[in-house]
């Protein structure tokens, strides 16, 4: 099929940040102390990782083909290296349309902080963002591309706005049950109704990882625990339906594994790391059909 037939696309300037910045944590799964730094890069970079601590500090695109697990988080991998749990701080960059970066880190896996993406979203207007001389194309879907395994479901439709729509079923969570938000994704929307939303975990699920090793940094200031008909943190929750804001915050990061700018409406059924990466790559596919 003809691109014109089922693509159009339009221009921005490419976005990068005007200095460095820093932040130090702990990662979720890992428990190792790292930090991690946001360094300004050239038009055409794209978001790199690149990992200090080890010899020759390779480097690492955030690109789809790079995902090598999704065990409760994304995790990307090179030859003997990754770097886990990076959804969150994708999530914020994609928010922010930073097209260039280099996100240095000196351990195996981003902080996790508060569980959320504003410690991110902070850092970047901490550094400040700068419009570039170079253009990026943009996508703009003309049909749908979905994904489907089970009762999971992902569809992408034609838009004018950059839209996620998502549905959360946990039937067997008395306080969860189901959730559903929908919101238009810019860098103002995110940071007050996306960004501060934290990560998740129901007790009976999250309690044998942690006793497996699988959990070595999770704890309380950093997680949302979910028990029966309660919520653990004594905080509470930052907004009644947090779940399914976090939700969207993370399928924002793995999204922005498909290494280009596209506007579309995404709606997102029970959808996890496993499911937004393979439908990541099924919008890679997409567009690679559409140059052909």
């Amino acid at each position: 099929m003809a691109s014109s037939d089922k693509y159009s696309t339009s221009r921005k300037h490419q976005r990068s940040l005007k200095n460095t910045v820093a932040l130090t944590g702990t990662g979720l799964f890992t428990g190792v102390n790292s930090e991690i730094k946001l360094r300004p890069a050239p038009e055409g970079t794209g978001v790199v990782f690149q990992r200090m601590d080890l010899p020759d500090k390779p480097t690492l695109p955030a690109f789809v083909d790079y995902v090598c697990e999704t065990p409760r988080c994304t995790i990307l991998g090179s030859g003997n290296f990754q770097v886990q749990t990076v959804e969150h701080i994708l999530s914020a960059l994609r928010a922010y349309e930073i097209d260039n970066v280099i996100i240095e880190i000196d351990g195996p896996e981003i902080p996790s902080c508060d569980g959320s993406s504003l410690p991110f979203v902070e850092l970047i207007e901490k550094a400040g963002v700068v419009s570039q001389s170079k253009t990026k194309k943009i996508h703009h879907l003309e049909v749908p591309i979905f994904w489907s395994k089970g009762d999971v479901h992902l569809v992408a439709l034609p838009s004018e706005e950059f839209r996620i729509s998502y549905t959360l079923n946990y039937p067997n969570s008395e306080l969860l049950k189901s959730q559903f938000f929908t919101v238009h994704i810019n860098e103002e929307i995110y940071k007050e109704e996306i960004a501060p939303a934290r990560t998740f975990s129901l007790y009976e699920e999250v309690v044998p990882l942690i006793e497996k090793g699988n959990i070595k940094g999770g704890r309380l200031d950093n997680a949302v625990i979910i028990k029966g008909d309660s919520i653990l943190n004594p905080e509470g929750v930052r907004y009644k339906d947090e779940m399914v804001r976090h939700k969207i915050l993370d399928l924002i990061g793995d999204l922005s594994l498909v290494g280009q700018s596209f506007i579309a409406h995404i709606i997102a059924i029970r959808s996890g790391h496993f499911s937004n990466t393979s439908f990541a790559k099924e919008i890679v596919s997409n567009f690679t059909m559409e140059t052909h």
